[in-house]
């Protein structure tokens, strides 16, 4: 798809570069990232490529930096992208919006602790490291780090709205 989009395409503004590549590209990438997500570092930086490959096409962005390219496009990484739709379907399952038994994958910690929120999930210890890389394992320790505010949100869009506050003020919040 992007090189279809290099090809064929002539004048290579910002503006259009961006609604084609989150309307014939992304959508590819990111198909299913809740059930699959890739656990190798390796698997990440092939993933990752794609975007990097994308923000140099754009005319004005190949001498920067990948950070900097995504800062100034307004674009988060995939990996970002990928923990946060975790994020929002675990909201979604925890508030009954979702098709997947909460019950079936997680377990609500019943320690009081002073710190976090009160919707802290139990992380079970894993022996094997493919088990860690399973949607209701590597999802946990992120939940656990998000604030009382963000969690007990009423709907989705308020938490996916205080979600992108949290990633603002905590900038590696999504990342593994």
């Amino acid at each position: 798809m992007l090189g279809i989009i290099n090809r064929t395409i002539e004048n290579k503004t910002v503006d259009i570069m961006l609604r084609l590549y989150k309307t014939m590209v992304r959508p590819h990438v990111e198909y299913c990232v809740s059930v699959w997500s890739p656990g190798y570092k390796k698997d990440k930086v092939l993933v990752e490529k794609i975007q990097k490959r994308f923000t140099k096409m754009i005319p004005g962005m190949k001498g920067c930096d990948y950070p900097s390219r995504l800062r100034r496009l307004g674009l988060w990484s995939l990996e970002e992208r990928r923990n946060r739709a975790d994020l929002i379907l675990l909201y979604k399952m925890i508030n009954g919006l979702a098709a997947p038994a909460f019950d079936e994958f997680f377990e609500v910690s019943g320690e009081k602790r002073t710190r976090g929120h009160s919707k802290k999930l139990v992380k079970n210890w894993c022996r094997l490291e493919v088990r860690k890389q399973f949607f209701s394992e590597r999802v946990v320790s992120i939940w656990n780090s998000l604030s009382e505010d963000t969690v007990s949100a009423g709907s989705v869009n308020v938490f996916k709205t205080r979600l992108q506050r949290e990633f603002e003020c905590k900038m590696d919040l999504f990342r593994d």
